[in-house]
This record gives structure tokens, C-alpha cells and sequence, in this order.
């Protein structure tokens, strides 16, 4: 499915050739996001932290898609007051994906305090150029809706939020060490409440979507110079290494997943279709890691020295909403999402030319 070329047929909302702001386009998904929109015609204006470490960014884009297509600008500190406002001048829609919050964080009030400093200061800058900005676009996470568990069957809405991890984040009879990933994901209810309380006490004039975006998977662009993320995972398996993704694999339990790629033409949708006041589930198939690990040894039938994990390929059996998700893609002339098999196939085959699987 990622593979079928782009298809647009109706007058995108947002017109082609417009500049877009892609903040982290270093990262695994942004850079996605900012692939898709190269190859569908817009213009990219991405943020990196460090110009020098992502040096790779620009030059690799421009063999893609030529000259005068993208640009890079450093942004070393994304919460300083007012700094978005020089780089949101100029450009048709903003696209947020990079954030301060992390996944071993646990003082939660202290997190959701710094991501909302960036985050009102795009709105402010956003709002500021309300002359030119159309479309706003933040990146949340499907653990802003629930916790994936085994044997859990439930339908997630628009109105989902995991009040599950907020409580067990905020009980202090729980020691932090057992707590797990919910404060993580209290950070997200908690910061992607604010933005929509943001957008109904402001009004702005330009669209507003939330994005859901679920374990991604699938190819990296660059695995010589970008972290690998989540794509790090299938070739930690891969691998039996490093000891520290290996470890986090439990942690992180069943998951439900969305190839990069698929994540990336969700984001050009919204601006081809003018959707707003969305929640968009960006979440293709629940899987367990072992189901992984299992892909992976039919892929590779010759490789004999496979990595062990606790047996279980129990998944989460969560039902989640697909369609404004598929109305997107369909936007871009794709018809379902990408297949898991096929994901961690090539996740597993960008690796390869390098070494690294």
C-alpha cells in the first residue's frame, strides 16, 4: 500500500507549492510527513535542533526532489518565548511533531509545562499569521485515547481519553518505578487537552487536527544519520541488541501500529482535504512483539541466532475508528493501510544496506 504512487485528483485546500513548517523533520516521522509533501508538490521549511548534527536533512531531500524545495533552519530551544514567530511567518500550514516530553519521564505537570510552551508559542506564531497560515496539525499519540492491553475490547471515539493512565500517573501510592509508561501518556492527554482547549477559547481562522499516530513502523530514510525510534525496535530484534530496546519491549506490552509512510499521507490528506476538529486514529494493526520477532524469522528464514522473548503473541483487540483515516488516504489515492509484514519488511531492508540488520 505505502508503495502506491500518489493520486490526487481534487483542488487540495491547501495549494500545491505552498510552504509547510515541519518541526523534528530530522526525526522518524517527521521526515516522513515531510517526504510525502515533497513528492506531492508542496514546499518544506523543517526544523532541527542542531543544524551541524542533521546536516544530512537537506542535501538528502534535494536529491529527491531538486533545488528550492526545502530549507532547514535551527531551532535550538522549542519552548524560549516567541521563537516561533519568525519561523511561522510565510508558510500555508504547521505541521508540530517535535517535543521536549520523554518516555521515562515522571513529574508530569513539569513536562506538560514545557510542551505547552511550544506549543502555544506555534498557536500564538500561528494565529500572529493568520494571513497566511490555513491549517494546524499537532502530533499526538494513541495513548492519548487509551492504555493497549490484552484481553481489552472497547471501541475508541473522538471522545476517548485515557483517564486510566492520568489516575495511575497522579496516584502517589504507586512507587514511580511502577508506574510504567502512564505518565507518559498523561503527558499526552494532558497537553493535547490544553491545544483543543487552545483552539476553543481562541477561534483561530486556520483548521486544527490532532493526530493519533500510533508504534510506528516501517522504512527509515536515512539510518546512517537519523535515530532510528521506533523502527529501532524491529532491528533491535533483528539483531538480539542493543540490551536496552530488548528491555523495553515488555514495557511497551502489545501495541497497535502505523507504517511511517502511511503516518506521512495521513498528515498530506489533512492538507488536501481541509479536514478539521479531528481526531485522527493513526493506528493499522495490532500486533505483539513475538508476532514481530515471527515476521521477521520467515523473512529471514537463513538467520539461526534469533533473539528469545516471553512467549505470547496475545494482542490488544482495541477498535479503533478508520474512517477519517481511510478518507484520508483515499485523498491521496490510497485504498487501506499498509500491511504489517510489509512494514517490518522494509523497516528491516532500510537497515540493511548499512549494516545494521
Amino acid at each position: 500500500m505505502a508503495n502506491t504512487p500518489l493520486k490526487i485528483t481534487q483542488e487540495p485546500f491547501i495549494p500545491f507549492d505552498s510552504l509547510i513548517l515541519v518541526t523534528g523533520v530530522n526525526g522518524l516521522i517527521a521526515s516522513h510527513i515531510a517526504d510525502q509533501l515533497l513528492s506531492a508538490g508542496y514546499r518544506v521549511r523543517g526544523t532541527v535542533r542542531n543544524k551541524a548534527r542533521c546536516a544530512w536533512v537537506e542535501p538528502f531531500f534535494t536529491t529527491r526532489y531538486g533545488v528550492n524545495r526545502i530549507e532547514v533552519i535551527e531551532v535550538p530551544n522549542i519552548t524560549a518565548p516567541g521563537i516561533w514567530n519568525a519561523h511561522v511567518a510565510g508558510v500555508s500550514a504547521v505541521i508540530t511533531v517535535a517535543g521536549v516530553a520523554w518516555l521515562d519521564d515522571r513529574d508530569v505537570p513539569k513536562a506538560v509545562n514545557e510542551e505547552l510552551k511550544c506549543l502555544y508559542g506555534l498557536l500564538d506564531a500561528a494565529k500572529m499569521h493568520s494571513n497566511t497560515v490555513q491549517a494546524f496539525i499537532y502530533t499526538s499519540s494513541s495513548w492519548a485515547a487509551y492504555t493497549p492491553k490484552v484481553g481489552i475490547r472497547r471501541t475508541l471515539t473522538k471522545e476517548s481519553w485515557n483517564h486510566e493512565a492520568v489516575a495511575l500517573a497522579e496516584d502517589s501510592g504507586i512507587p514511580d518505578a511502577e508506574k510504567g509508561l502512564a505518565p507518559f501518556m498523561a503527558i499526552k492527554v494532558k497537553v493535547e487537552k490544553a491545544l483543543w482547549d487552545w483552539v476553543a477559547r481562541e477561534k483561530p481562522t486556520f483548521t486544527f487536527n490532532a493526530m493519533l499516530i500510533s508504534t510506528v513502523t516501517g522504512p527509515i530514510l536515512n539510518p546512517d544519520n537519523q535515530a532510528a525510534s521506533t523502527a529501532g525496535l524491529i532491528r533491535a530484534l533483528y539483531n538480539g541488541k542493543p540490551k536496552e530496546a530488548l528491555d523495553v519491549m515488555p514495557t511497551f506490552g502489545p501495541q497497535s501500529s502505523i507504517d511511517a509512510r502511511d503516518a506521512g499521507r495521513l498528515y498530506l490528506g489533512v492538507l488536501v482535504s481541509g479536514l478539521t476538529g479531528s481526531r485522527v486514529y493513526g493506528s493499522a494493526e495490532q500486533f505483539s512483539w513475538n508476532q514481530t520477532l515471527d515476521i521477521l524469522k520467515e523473512l529471514y528464514p537463513e538467520k539461526k541466532d534469533w533473539v528469545k522473548l516471553p512467549s505470547s503473541n496475545q494482542i490488544d483487540e482495541t477498535a479503533i475508528p478508520v474512517d477519517i483515516p481511510f478518507s484520508l488516504l483515499r485523498a491521496v489515492g490510497q485504498v487501506g493501510w499498509t500491511g504489517l509484514k510489509e512494514s517490518i519488511k522494509d523497516a528491516a531492508e532500510s537497515f540493511a544496506p548499512t549494516g545494521q540488520c
